[in-house]
């Protein structure tokens, strides 16, 4: 098992200074970088410790409080297990900060942890994958579609309203994506109906995009956050399963 190194870092943005959790193999040399995106509950043990699994397999990792807008990470103070009764409080909290985040926020931000990931001497020369969880995965797949020259793979899991009728949708984006793409949706998540998983099929389809989307069988929204009621061990490693594979075929 690779040994990892992990540190907290401040990245410079157009709209202040984000806290981030950065992690990567203890040998001293650049490793291909890899943005995680977070879900709503935010940097947390189980996160970060996401991170060091990704890490221990190869890459530089960075993970940023996205929302860093609204102070340094926690932003709300998190049970160890985060059970269904206290959502409503959370999402309180958190759902404004959610929505806040606008496609123009999303990319001006994505920009400045991208350029990070360039500079830093920690991460090899080249593009880098991405991965969300939750909201995470339409920041991933924005970011894939804003920067189709710096992302070569992006993937995302239990993601919601990926492929609706707005205007600013996230999956009209797949025009510009170059990165080859994989989506694990969990088909017990009203925030990804058939109808959006679909749509997202057919946008990537005729912009030409690599991509390839699995629904699990009766997984729930979160199914890969272990400390939370969501989680299911078996949707979680065929996530893992699925997205080191990606990684490794194209960083």
């Amino acid at each position: 098992m690779t040994t990892v190194l992990a540190t907290s870092v401040d990245l410079t943005t157009q709209d202040g200074t984000a806290d981030a959790y950065l992690v990567h193999p203890d040998d001293g040399a650049p490793h291909p970088g890899v943005l995680l995106y977070m879900d709503a509950f935010g940097l947390r043990p189980h996160l970060k410790g996401m991170a060091d699994r990704i890490a221990a397999a190869g890459y530089t990792v960075l993970v940023p409080n996205v929302f860093y807008r609204a102070g340094r990470a926690p932003i709300v103070e998190l049970p160890d297990f985060i059970d269904p009764q206290q959502r409503p409080d959370l999402f309180d909290v958190l759902g404004p900060h959610i929505f806040a985040l606008t496609p123009e926020l999303v990319a001006r931000d994505a920009e400045a942890y991208l350029r990070w990931l360039a500079d830093s001497p920690l991460v090899t020369d080249g593009p880098v994958g991405v991965t969300g969880y939750c909201m995470g995965a339409a920041l991933a797949l924005r970011t894939a579609g804003s920067f189709p020259d710096r992302v070569a793979a992006a993937a995302g899991f239990h993601g919601g309203r990926l492929a609706t009728d707005a205007p600013d949708s996230p999956h009209l984006l797949a025009e510009h994506i170059t990165a080859e793409l994989y989506f694990g949706h969990a088909d017990q998540d009203p925030g990804m109906p058939a109808e959006q998983i679909d749509r997202l099929n057919k946008a990537l389809s005729a912009a030409g995009v690599r991509h390839r989307t699995e629904v699990y069988q009766g997984a729930h929204h979160g199914f890969t956050q272990a400390d939370t009621a969501a989680y299911d061990e078996a949707g979680d490693a065929r996530h893992w399963e699925a997205l080191l594979a990606l990684l490794d075929r194209n960083l």
